[in-house]
């Protein structure tokens, strides 16, 4: 057993034992409700008007200072912490050794009065106290902080209590989900729900999560995406509807990639992707004014700029600016040969596509740092989008980059139930020839559109990846309370 192993057996055996001590004089160690008066933020940050008032606070112990007859203790709430004094001849002999029991980390309430330190620190001197709750193993602290990074994933609960900044980018996360509701409800925006399991993963290019409903016995997918469905709304008549909603993908784990994450998907009716690149800048620019109080943020080395308007560029001109490729002008084989000689490597012979859409992210994608809109994208890579009417072989779609990063993706959204069908069709022999992530038809979409759904602009945005840029947080799992880690071989 290792010194650290052997210390933390040591805590807990007398954490332990002094539960017993507190069951056996008829001390509750683990209490119920108590009423507070105020929070700790609200002591200290308003302490003009609560000098002298008598109020009560419930919190975890989260330091202890002093001895002898008199003892300084911090109490921190969900707001954050206060300092609190704690006197023997204020309490009692009977109280305060009780005091003098308790262990960094216990839930006491507090009832006392408001004053000032002689370093002018806003401090509750306290004339009673409960416990509320029993600690029996030592916070992180004790060891250095909590800084080993996979344990502040696997046990958030440690994170959030020692780390305020942790604290502070889940705060900050509600608020940001918040402001985007308020934004889309005073615009006119329907929020909606949709099925989670579906007998068909559709809506995007993705593996999905299988299981199984024993009562019907069929087989069910977690969705990839909520699109298909959304879709179908506006084939009955809702014109402008949102989801936030869980999406499960079966693919890697990455800074920028968890199995299961949040997006927000937008369709409005008798709109196209002009429309919602103006309602992605409008959006965007509507969270930061109501959660935050300016558009430059810090992100890593970058400083990103988030005032409007954001540059627009078609795929095919910034290829061009930025690598002096134009395929515009090249057939399927010159285009495979040019992705070839910029470095790039394929398990099989790219199309047209495949090797723009290559080039693409490899050389020009990570060079988009400030918020940029990228264009008419090719039409293998886009089965649910309008195809361009200038332009067949593209679609009206564009996607947001900021930081080298996808942000959201959008549609001028096919409505043409006859070209729905063959793009369909066309995914489905990709996967027969083995892309496990090729669309599948979706018959009963198909049928929707044949009774007629109006021309509309589509839009998904990233909530974890927006958040991330937001908050200057490098990995996904800093913005998600529980990511999906593997399991612990203990």
């Amino acid at each position: 057993m290792s010194d650290h192993d052997q210390e933390l057996h040591e805590l807990l055996r007398v954490r332990r034992e002094k539960l017993l001590q507190l069951q056996a004089q008829g001390v509750p160690p683990y209490g119920g409700r108590y009423e507070r008066t105020h929070l700790a933020a609200v002591v200290v940050d308003d302490y003009a008007r609560l000098e002298g008032r008598e109020l009560s606070l419930a919190g975890r112990l989260m330091a202890k200072r002093g001895h002898g007859k008199a003892a300084f203790g911090d109490l921190q709430d969900g707001s954050g912490k206060v300092q609190a004094y704690f006197r023997l001849n204020d309490l009692g002999p009977e109280k305060y050794e009780l005091f003098k029991t308790l262990d960094i980390g216990d839930f006491i309430g507090i009832r006392g009065t408001v004053f000032k330190t002689r370093t002018g620190e806003v401090t509750v001197a306290v004339s009673d106290f409960v416990l509320l709750a029993k600690s029996l193993r030592p916070l992180p602290e004790k060891w250095h902080g909590l800084k080993d990074v996979e344990l502040r994933y696997r046990q958030r609960y440690l994170d959030l209590i020692i780390n305020p900044q942790s604290r502070e980018v889940f705060v900050t996360r509600s608020r940001i989900i918040a402001a985007i509701r308020r934004y889309l409800d005073e615009n006119g925006f329907l929020e909606v729900e949709t099925p989670m399991m579906q007998t068909l993963a559709g809506g995007a290019v993705a593996r999905p999560f299988k299981t199984y409903h024993n009562a019907l016995g069929i087989s069910l997918f977690l969705r990839i995406a909520p699109e298909l469905y959304l879709k179908r709304l506006l084939v009955g008549g809702f014109d402008k509807v949102y989801e936030i909603n869980r999406n499960f993908r079966n693919e890697g784990i990455s800074t920028r990639h968890n199995p299961e994450f949040t997006m927000l998907e937008i369709y409005e009716a008798y709109a196209d992707y002009h429309d919602m690149m103006n309602l992605t800048e409008r959006l965007i620019s509507s969270v930061i004014e109501q959660v935050f109080t300016d558009h430059i943020f810090p992100y890593g080395e970058h400083r990103l700029d988030f005032n409007i308007p954001w540059p627009r560029y078609s795929m095919l001109e910034v290829v061009r600016e930025k690598t002096g490729l134009d395929f515009e002008n090249l057939s399927p084989e010159e285009a495979a040969v040019a992705a070839r000689d910029a470095g790039l490597e394929f398990d099989s012979e790219p199309s047209w596509a495949e090797a723009l859409n290559a080039v693409f992210e490899d050389k020009v994608q990570p060079q988009l740092v400030q918020p940029t809109f990228i264009y008419d994208y090719p039409l293998e890579l886009s089965p649910l989008a309008k195809r361009h009417e200038d332009a067949p072989h593209l679609v009206y779609r564009f996607e947001l980059f900021i930081a080298g990063r996808e942000i959201a993706n959008a549609f001028s959204e096919l409505n043409d139930p006859v070209d729905q069908r063959e793009r369909f069709q066309a995914q489905l022999e990709k996967r027969k020839r083995g892309d496990e992530e090729a669309h599948v038809f979706d018959e009963d979409f198909v049928t929707a559109l044949e009774y007629g759904m109006p021309p509309a602009g589509g839009l998904g945005i990233g909530i974890d990846r927006l958040i991330m840029l937001l908050t200057d947080s490098p990995s996904i799992r800093d913005v998600i309370l529980f990511p999906l880690l593997r399991p612990r071989e203990d």
